[in-house]
């Protein structure tokens, strides 16, 4: 296999998420010169700034020069989100390493055989099964983009089942971000929202569940008809020319000859498997246990690097060939930091320009003129148009609920059915704009564009857009509530 282990970030991906980030930096840069600046005056609650809707006022100018809308990606690193990136940047990378060894000790493709030998008669149920499992994790538990260390395997998975790229990226983190959305409990939306909301955490879980079944089969599907039309036709993949590639690495991944009775193997898949185990109690757990939902994410990335690195050594892959997989790997991913850098640099612009309380402000008036279910459309739009500066669940609810709130009680939206629109922007979202470094992440760890990607989401878009606007227009009419 003369393949670099492990994932690899293509040129053509990179330079193209390089000019759209470009674009968005220099936008939001234009944003500080064009629009003027205003401040909300924030109290704080139980240790969190909460904004005080009717306190905003207009604000001089802030002296912010056009030269440092560029430096912007490495002044973020002194920023109040430095933390946030940095262990997103070490997550990365340790999660390349760690795959980039599985793959090249052979271990990842032992697994995939004993997979596929199990469910090869069955795959579509297998489709299924996983996709429902990934968007549980997202709906009760708000996981997101801890399940990045398990997005390449369900790749390789897709591969040995006859599909392409983007099944795989269906099945895990795209079905995990759908789940996340249409949140039944999940702590850094809907526990968040409905707390600064005054509402019973977790209340009005009824209407949610209805919503998660609905969008889980539109998301079932949207993946089976593409894996058929796939399977007929592998050129009919967007990818078909890329996933060419990146499919030769198993080229030698043969099932009736792979040696998965090697007893090396064996260990090797036992120790990464305990590994998975504690991942996903940590997943689990992260809800309910705040000192692990504050290190959950450089956890998990340190467990997956454990059991990586020591189910490489058991395989009996030669030491020198391990550290060298895990370089590789590495490196190999390393393109995506500067990528993550930009996406941060654009809160970071507006924010330093002074001009994000003045958007909120601005958009939050239109809601005196509209009804009840315009109103809460406009919520959604507005948490849709937040999400490309702030992709953090949790700090929009924070800066959008408290303006929200008052104005939606005017028009006569009950708190709830507000809720539901902010994470209904806030969630179906993240897998759009190129400012989402979980997006960055996934797209660099694959062969796949965001060109293209986008073009392969819009159709199901369009139909998660239409549900969730009837959604929303049913929850008015009820009275969704409790209030």
């Amino acid at each position: 296999m003369n393949e670099k282990s492990g994932a690899q970030i293509s040129q053509k991906a990179f330079v193209q998420s390089l000019v759209i980030l470009l674009i968005f930096m220099i936008f939001a840069g234009t944003l500080t010169r064009v629009i003027p600046a205003g401040k909300f005056a924030r109290i704080e609650v139980d240790g969190r700034e909460i904004v005080q809707p009717d306190s905003f006022a207009f604000t001089d100018r802030a002296d912010y020069p056009i030269w440092r809308w560029f430096t912007a990606p490495m002044e973020v690193l002194g920023g109040e989100d430095s933390l946030t990136i940095i262990v997103i940047i070490l997550f990365l990378l340790m999660v390349g390493a760690a795959f980039a060894v599985l793959d090249k000790s052979g271990i990842l493709q032992a697994a995939l055989s004993n997979v596929v030998k199990k469910y090869g008669d069955q795959k579509y149920t297998l489709l299924l099964v996983i996709s429902f499992f990934f968007m549980a994790l997202g709906a009760f538990f708000g996981i997101f983009e801890e399940v990045v260390p398990l997005v390449p395997i369900m790749i390789a998975l897709s591969y040995s089942l006859g599909w392409d790229t983007l099944t795989g990226l269906g099945m895990s983190i795209l079905a995990t971000n759908m789940g996340f959305s249409a949140a039944i409990t999940n702590p850094f939306t809907i526990g968040v929202a409905q707390k600064l909301a005054g509402l019973p955490l977790f209340s009005g879980a009824w209407f949610r569940i209805i919503i998660f079944i609905v969008m889980y089969a539109i998301l079932a599907i949207f993946l089976t008809r593409y894996a058929k039309k796939i399977e007929k036709d592998p050129k009919a993949s967007p990818v078909y020319e890329e996933d060419l590639k990146s499919k030769s690495q198993y080229d030698n991944f043969q099932l009736d000859n792979l040696a998965t009775d090697n007893p090396n193997l064996k260990k090797a898949i036992r120790w990464i498997v305990i590994f998975i185990v504690l991942i996903l109690t940590t997943l689990f757990t992260a809800p309910f246990v705040e000192i692990i939902s504050f290190a959950a994410l450089p956890l998990v990335g340190i467990l997956f690097l454990f059991g990586g690195m020591g189910a490489g050594f058991l395989s009996g892959t030669e030491k020198k060939t391990v550290w060298a997989a895990a370089k590789e790997g590495a490196l190999g991913i390393a393109p995506a930091i500067p990528l993550i850098l930009m996406a941060s640099s654009i809160k970071y612009i507006i924010a330093q320009g002074g001009v994000i309380d003045t958007m909120l402000f601005k958009l939050a008036n239109v809601f005196t003129q509209t009804s009840p279910i315009l109103a809460a459309l406009l919520v959604y739009v507005l948490a849709l148009v937040i999400e490309i500066f702030i992709a953090s669940g949790s700090a929009k609810a924070f800066l959008i609920i408290p303006i929200l709130l008052p104005l939606a009680d005017l028009v006569d939206v009950t708190r709830q059915v507000a809720v539901t629109a902010y994470c209904f922007g806030d969630g179906f979202s993240n897998l759009a704009y190129p400012t989402n470094p979980v997006l960055l992440i996934v797209l660099g760890l694959t062969v796949v564009t965001y060109g293209k990607w986008m073009k392969w989401l819009l159709k199901l878009w369009i139909w998660v857009f239409a549900a969730t606007v009837i959604f929303l227009g049913i929850g008015v009419m009820i009275g969704y509530g409790p209030f």
